[in-house]
């Protein structure tokens, strides 16, 4: 049980990963979690009023099991597994964090200024989520897919519009990273 615990090294669980993943190359399955959106979308019914939705939602059952599954995995992961003190982030990496006024975990997952409930007594920071949520989602159905998605699948099935989604995303997370992110806070 210990080795279960602990934090594994990448080779074992990208193995893993890869292994899932061909997988579902066999079976003819793309893995993608934006997509269960549109699934659950077409489950309302709502496919009678937009062609978009339109499909036989039935077929991608078994990918919302994918998403359940991620959700209860990652509550056991956290509330029965997760040790937080293992988390090793570069020194540099929190003082330049503490001048954006971004506490260091100090065991904890997540910081506090970025996910603690004061977060929502903010008016800036709640502006802020809206802002981002919007543009994760338009971002995400006009790549026509997440990060998990075309990092993991698409990728492994080499299709050349992951590889540009990637890229994208990358340099979208650097833009953010070096500039963005220090004017917000």
């Amino acid at each position: 049980m210990e080795v279960i615990f602990q934090t594994w090294p990448w080779y074992i669980s990208g193995f893993l990963i890869g292994m899932i993943m061909l997988c579902l190359i066999y079976f003819g399955k793309a893995f993608g979690m934006s997509s269960n959106l549109s699934t659950l979308c077409s489950m309302t019914g709502i496919g009678k009023k937009v062609s978009f939705f339109n499909f036989d939602w039935r077929a991608r059952r078994w990918n919302l099991m994918v998403v359940l599954g991620a959700m209860f995995g990652g509550y056991v992961a956290v509330q029965f597994m997760g040790d937080a003190s293992n988390v090793t982030i570069n020194p540099k990496t929190i003082a330049q964090l503490a001048q954006l006024g971004i506490d260091a975990p100090n065991g904890k997952m997540l910081p506090d200024a970025l996910f603690g409930n004061a977060v929502f007594q903010s008016p800036k920071m709640i502006f802020i989520l809206i802002i981002g949520g919007i543009l994760i989602g338009f971002g995400t159905r006009y790549a026509g897919g997440c990060t998990s998605g075309h990092a993991i699948s698409g990728l492994s099935n080499f299709q050349i519009q992951s590889l540009k989604a990637v890229i994208g995303f990358f340099i979208g997370g650097l833009i953010m990273a070096h500039l963005i992110l220090p004017l917000i806070f």
